[in-house]
């Protein structure tokens, strides 16, 4: 087990907890929304077969409830763990809500460690730009109304549990997504929607590294129009790889197809 420091939080300390493999070119995969630092997991064989050296963390208060949750706050946590690794020719690998970490953290931060970037089922630019608001705000109720029942809903939507169980997720697999999901307080879920709705226009100009973006077709959570395909225009070091049917959880129900787009972006 190792952890790193990366600040305090009513006096208490915040520590990070990641998961450090292989050697050679660091990939740091940073997790979505109600996921620990197995979100990458279905990636991770093929980018240690294939030579890299792979971290993953659990984001700041999955498991215990934190204040100050923006993405300044979890773009300098990703910096402190950078910085604690010590590591220079990073690849960001952000899935979901980590797709926010990315952008935020190129365009705060810059990129004198990182050489490229990779955004699997993205959030920017900004999703008020193309969802109501009325759809996070019963998102929220749902969540302080009944945790779990929120968790239920969100991950039939995030694998189109209805149209791809038993094809491309199973039954099994949905219930270990439930219970890492659950670990998650409905604080810290209530503040990733919050933050969620940040405004990325502003970064995704300033990063300067080549970036890809893989996405599904069929993302009923972020639709495909009103995120990815939006990014090539905002900044030409992106390039965005569309999986046809793929759901937002499209790392778990595709993985081959994204470790294929992962891989000969890394390799190019």
């Amino acid at each position: 087990m190792a952890t790193v420091t990366v600040g305090s939080d009513n006096g208490s300390l915040v520590e990070l907890y990641y998961e450090d493999r292989g050697a050679g070119r660091p990939v740091v995969l940073i997790p979505g929304l109600l996921q620990d630092c197995r979100s990458g997991e279905r990636q991770v064989a093929a980018l240690l077969a294939a030579g890299y050296r792979v971290i993953s963390y659990d984001r700041r208060g999955f498991g215990r409830p934190v204040d100050g949750y923006d993405f300044d706050a979890l773009a300098s946590d990703l910096d402190a763990l950078l910085a604690h690794l010590g590591r220079a020719d990073v690849v960001l690998v952000g899935f979901s809500l980590g797709t926010g970490e990315v952008a935020r953290f190129l365009a705060s931060h810059g990129s004198s460690r990182v050489s490229k970037a990779v955004m699997v089922g993205a959030i920017p630019p900004f999703l008020l730009g193309g969802v109501p608001r009325r759809v996070f705000f019963h998102i929220k109720k749902s969540i302080t109304e009944n945790g779990d029942v929120f968790i239920t809903a969100f991950l039939n939507d995030a694998y189109n549990f209805d149209v791809l169980a038993g094809i491309r997720i199973t039954e099994r697999e949905w219930q270990a997504s439930r219970v890492i999901a659950a670990r998650a307080s409905d604080h810290v879920t209530s503040a990733c929607i919050d933050v969620g709705l940040t405004d990325f226009r502003a970064d995704i100009p300033a990063i300067d590294v080549p970036t890809l973006v893989v996405h599904g077709t069929a993302d009923r959570i972020l639709p495909i129009d009103a995120t990815a395909r939006l990014l090539p225009d905002l900044n030409a070091n992106v390039t965005v790889v569309e999986v046809d049917g793929a759901p937002r959880g499209l790392a778990w129900t595709h993985p081959a197809e994204v470790k294929k787009a992962i891989l000969a972006f890394l390799e190019n």
